[in-house]
């Protein structure tokens, strides 16, 4: 669990400091060319900048134990940061949205220059090795911080590919396709911030688990012959795992060592699936 949290703490820290580096030439040369394209992908590098500094607090404060006022841990710290982390990408998205038509009416000012081929190159390759730690980062520990992260550097190198396509077309004196870049990348920005949003909103308004864990915890606990039947299953959100709380009815004639012994049991069993923080079994004699 602490090496989760320090991978995702790395990816916070280098999430920063390469979109710093993306922000910095980013502006600059799309201010000199005038490319909307190019202007609408810094400011998604300010936005990039903010995601990445919530991915470092939301995972420090999510990598905190439990305590007497918080029994099950921060593990919804995660959960909360990246819905700032989605509801900034819709409000980025707007305004590019806004400033990208405004350049299809009046019609794009795009001068082709090669600082701006080396700009989106210098991006694709940033955000490559950065998709490329996050990615396996998240495919390792399932951490929604880590989600955010990795969909958002692969945003990032795909619209920058589109950039870089539009630079390339100013020399056949195509200019138009500048500024349809900048919508696109404005859409695709607020489609990730919404589906991050659903996701997040959905853990903290306590979902329940999914089927396919559901299923399984019900075939472990069928799989005890002494319980009768499942009473009532229960589960919520914990961080990225869930507390599950188990009601079974067992033969009222079994002791209560053996009924609370096989209670031990089935709960350690299910504690062993991947998604589950705890479980809570209660027993009731018929």
């Amino acid at each position: 669990m602490d090496n989760k949290f320090e991978i995702t703490k790395r990816a916070g820290i280098y999430g920063i400091i390469g979109n710093i580096f993306l922000l910095i030439i980013k502006t600059i040369v799309g201010f000199i060319s005038h490319s909307q394209a190019l202007i609408a992908d810094s400011f998604n590098s300010a936005g990039d900048i903010f995601a990445s500094l919530m991915t470092f607090i939301g995972n420090k404060i999510a990598s905190e134990p439990n305590d007497k006022d918080h029994n099950l841990g921060h593990g919804k710290a995660e959960y909360i940061f990246s819905m700032f982390i989605s509801i900034s990408m819709v409000l980025v998205s707007a305004k590019l949205l806004y400033d990208s038509v405004i350049s299809l009416i009046t019609g794009s000012k795009l001068n082709f220059s090669w600082f701006l081929v080396v700009v989106c190159l210098a991006t694709i390759l940033t955000k490559l090795c950065l998709l490329i730690y996050t990615k396996k980062a998240y495919n390792k520990y399932k951490n929604i911080l880590l989600e955010a992260s990795m969909k958002d550097h692969r945003n990032d190198c795909i619209v920058t590919l589109f950039t870089l396509l539009s630079v390339l077309l100013t020399l056949a004196n195509i200019y138009w396709f500048d500024s349809l870049v900048g919508i696109g990348i404005s859409i695709w920005i607020c489609y990730t911030g919404v589906t991050i949003f659903i996701e997040s909103y959905n853990v903290l308004m306590d979902i329940s688990i999914d089927d396919k864990t559901k299923d399984l915890i019900l075939d472990i606990t069928n799989s005890y012959k002494e319980i009768q039947f499942v009473d009532d299953i229960i589960s919520t959100p914990v961080g990225d795992k869930y507390l599950i709380f188990l009601t079974i009815s067992l033969d009222g004639n079994m002791s209560t060592f053996e009924s609370h012994e096989l209670a031990d049991n089935l709960e350690n069993t299910i504690n062993g699936l991947d998604k589950i923080y705890k479980t809570i079994v209660h027993v009731n004699p018929i």
